[in-house]
């Protein structure tokens, strides 16, 4: 009968997302792992693969966490604002794990859909929020949600780099301006993408 793993599968796992959060994920190498779990690194190959095998499955608890802040969006008004400042929040508090999430290479090339589709459920929920509450046909409020995303990850991009502070105050209204403007301008019907041309 071979030997009992000295740790299991989710202990590992759980030693490797502490890691990933207090430095990143980069910090999670085998033989630092091993130390933290107070043993070699042989317990870890033995229940995964790899390293890969095991920063993927760290990916899903920290995805786990980040969903728990938006979890309760529907209960808020503009669920979709609230969801942005959540997501700011997240990104404020939990730094390494949205940089784990949504700072990271890819090898090849990924998309917008592609980076979209990694968000879940949120996006359709979001999406069918602003259909409903503005009045909105579905490629209108996948543009409205395009815009508004992107300038809150830029946001998200910002205070998780530690580039800058902002206040919650000045997130709200930041949020609001961008939201409010894309809507105007979509209402409007005159939105058209405007092309950048030589002047000679």
């Amino acid at each position: 009968m071979p030997p009992k793993a000295k740790h299991t599968r989710e202990e590992i796992i759980n030693k490797a997302f502490e890691m990933a959060r207090k430095k990143g994920i980069d910090a999670v190498v085998a033989r630092e792992l091993g130390k933290e779990l107070g043993t070699s690194s042989s317990p870890i190959f033995t229940a995964f693969k790899n390293m890969e095998e095991l920063q993927k499955e760290v990916r899903k608890v920290a995805m786990r966490e980040f969903e728990s802040y938006v979890r309760d969006a529907l209960n808020y008004t503009p669920a979709f604002k609230y969801v942005g400042m959540k997501m700011i929040e997240f990104a404020t508090k939990e730094p390494k794990l949205f940089q784990l999430l949504y700072m990271r290479e890819h090898q090849g090339n990924q998309t917008y859909a592609m980076l979209i589709d990694e968000l879940g459920d949120t996006v359709e929920v979001c999406i069918k929020i602003m259909q409903k509450d503005y009045s909105l046909s579905r490629q209108e409020a996948e543009l409205l949600f395009r815009q508004v995303w992107l300038h809150t990850f830029g946001i998200c991009v910002l205070v998780a780099g530690k580039v800058c502070r902002l206040s919650p105050e000045e997130i709200s209204e930041m949020l609001s301006a961008e939201f409010q403007g894309t809507l105007m301008l979509i209402k409007s019907g005159t939105f058209k993408t405007i092309p950048v041309n030589d002047a000679k």
